[in-house]
């Protein structure tokens, strides 16, 4: 389990939470105060200057009014000018008085002064001067400031327009009071969140503590200690959670021991075993396996955890789902290669919970491979025996059944249905000798009486007993070495096997056909070899011939009166020698059989 980290801890969390509480409501509580005296402030200069306007309306429209002749020291503009110097009015403010023909009276800027006595154009002052109503407005100067602006008409005693008052206010000063404020508002709002964070750390860290212990109990309990308990800091909520939390580490200390002691008894099985076993989640995942299994499979037990069962036994091109193996029972899984043949068998069952559910399966393997080849040579075996057997029987049982019908009374058929009875009763005669000799060969039974022997001497006299009783047509040629070559071997046995070899050379000779006869001798061994001119044999039957009733023309070697186990016995006896045997041939260009044996040595020689 990974420690958690500050930024991700609940301790930040709840920090954070209560700084956005504190924040939330100072923000409410700033953005109401704010709003409401932005409307106090704005409601209380808009009532001094209407306060001031009315004052000023009063002494203007009596000055208006005051009718002057020419004795009278002041004229109404000199008047007008010391009404808005003695009334006392903001120093920002822009305060001008004109006339009923729109002629700047007086103002209390002094940089204006230059403008009394002209016309004033500004079209608020006219509009109030026509209609005769007060206008107010607010509009925002070249620098982006909110003006004040009102513009309010005087009236003699009979109603006319006598005069307007143009007023501009700033409302600057406004807002710059509500900065002043709201800066007030931000510093206490940053202490506000510096105590906030303090405070929310405090209560977190108070909050958490007994949580970060039980996290670290959680830790110890994931590796298997089981002996230490959290501490309860209360009745709360947090503490019957500790409670409920020593109680769960009782139970599982329990479940704990009682699992590992099922476990070691599990594991000490399943590794006693000498067959492979291999068990998966219900995904098919692998998530044990056997030392046998991986010696089977070629595997390191611990690298293929994880892994696909699929993968693993090699079923990409099998069209089988992982449900339907159990159901499949047991199976023969090849890995064999171009080398070496490989077969495994495969048992499978699944594993379920108490509500039927499929929550892993197991597969017991086992090296099969020897097993499936005597089981498959055992029923090749028998048969061909019954196969070779049969045909000379039914061939026999055809003509005595005629000969008993009455044929042995004609003199010309009966003795040479006779003979062809004889013939087939020899052939399995020798069958029979043929299968007992393989069946002593298999059982180790047969002795080899070996002796020191020439064998270009032996070999001569097999060609030349051939050559008395072979056909005409056939031909021997001898390349044999001048020289004695001495073997240490079974003459009766070697004999045989020559005479196999040459026999089948004899029996696939054309008419005119040539037996080569050849011995080379090689530095510990010679290498003797008999050519036929015959059909010869495709490439990929030619390690097949020295199989047990293998025949390449089944139909032509019945009729010749071969057993087919010739050169399955000549094998035997030549390995037996510890020589090998094999062949070389082309279709259409003749057959070669080769075999070694091993020379004998000079001190042996000479003895």
């Amino acid at each position: 389990m990974h420690k958690v980290g500050f930024f991700r801890s609940i301790q930040l969390k709840l920090t954070l939470i209560y700084i956005l509480l504190i924040l939330l409501a100072i923000q409410i509580i700033g953005s109401y105060f704010t709003s409401s005296l932005e409307k106090e402030l704005t409601s209380n200069f808009e009532t001094s200057i209407n306060g001031r306007i009315e004052v000023l309306s009063h002494y203007l429209e009596d000055a208006f009014s005051k009718e002057r002749t020419e004795e009278d020291e002041t004229t109404l503009q000199e008047d007008v000018q010391g009404i808005i110097r003695d009334i006392n009015t903001d120093s920002s403010w822009d305060l001008i008085v004109v006339d009923g023909q729109g002629k700047v009276l007086a103002t209390n800027n002094y940089s204006d002064h230059d403008k009394i006595g002209k016309k004033d154009t500004r079209d608020v002052i006219n509009k109030t001067i026509v209609i005769g109503e007060e206008r107010i407005q607010k509009v925002e100067d070249s620098d982006d400031n909110l003006l004040y602006i009102q513009s309010t008409p005087l009236v003699n005693h009979n109603g006319n327009v006598v005069g307007v008052i143009y007023l501009e206010a700033p409302y600057q000063n406004i807002y710059d009071q509500l900065e002043k404020i709201n800066q007030i508002f931000y510093n206490g709002t940053m202490i506000a969140i510096v105590v906030s964070a303090i405070l929310g750390i405090l209560v977190a860290r108070a909050i958490t503590k007994p949580i970060m212990e039980m996290r670290r109990q959680a830790q110890i309990m994931g590796k298997g200690d089981f002996t230490q308990k959290v501490n309860v800091y209360g009745a709360d909520e947090i503490g019957q959670l500790a409670i409920a939390f020593n109680d769960l580490n009782d139970q599982l200390k329990h479940s704990y021991a009682k699992t590992e002691e099922e476990t070691r008894k599990l594991n000490s099985v399943i590794e006693n075993m000498s067959d492979g076993v291999i068990a998966t989640d219900e995904t098919g995942a692998v998530v044990l396996m056997n030392e046998p299994a991986g010696i089977l499979l070629g595997v390191n037990p611990e690298e293929i955890y994880g892994e696909f069962i699929m993968d693993v036994l090699k079923f990409d091109d099998k069209e089988i789902d992982l449900p339907e193996l159990p159901e499949n029972g047991s199976m023969i899984i090849d890995f064999s290669d171009d080398n070496e043949i490989f077969l495994i068998r495969a048992n499978f069952s699944t594993v379920t919970d108490d509500d039927d559910e499929i929550t892993g399966f197991i597969t017991v393997i086992s090296d099969v491979t020897e097993q499936e080849k005597i089981e498959q040579e055992r029923r090749e075996f028998v048969s061909n025996v019954s196969h070779e057997l049969r045909t000379p029987l039914t061939t026999m049982k055809s003509y005595i059944e005629a000969l008993m019908d009455g044929e042995w009374k004609n003199e010309a058929i009966a003795p040479r249905f006779l003979e062809v009875t004889q013939n087939e009763t020899e052939r399995m005669i020798r069958m029979v000798n043929d299968l007992l000799q393989l069946s002593k060969m298999d059982n180790k039974e047969q002795q080899l009486l070996k002796e020191r022997s020439d064998f270009v001497a032996l070999f001569h006299h097999v060609i030349d007993r051939f050559e008395m009783n072979a056909p005409e047509h056939i031909e021997f040629v001898r390349e044999l070495p001048n020289e004695k070559l001495y073997v240490w071997i079974d003459q009766d046995k070697l004999i045989q096997v020559i005479d196999n070899i040459i026999s089948n050379a004899i029996k696939y000779s054309p008419e005119g056909g040539t037996v080569t006869c050849r011995v080379i001798k090689q530095r510990h061994q010679i290498m003797v070899s008999i050519t036929d001119e015959g059909m010869g044999i495709a490439y990929d039957k030619l390690e097949k011939i020295f199989e047990r009733f293998y025949r390449i023309d089944k139909a032509r070697t019945r009729k010749l009166g071969g057993t087919g186990l010739g050169l399955a016995i000549s094998k035997e006896l030549v390995e037996a020698h510890h020589g090998k045997i094999w062949a070389k041939s082309k279709e259409g260009k003749g057959t070669t059989v080769i075999f070694t044996l091993p020379l004998m040595g000079k001190k042996r020689r000479n003895n």
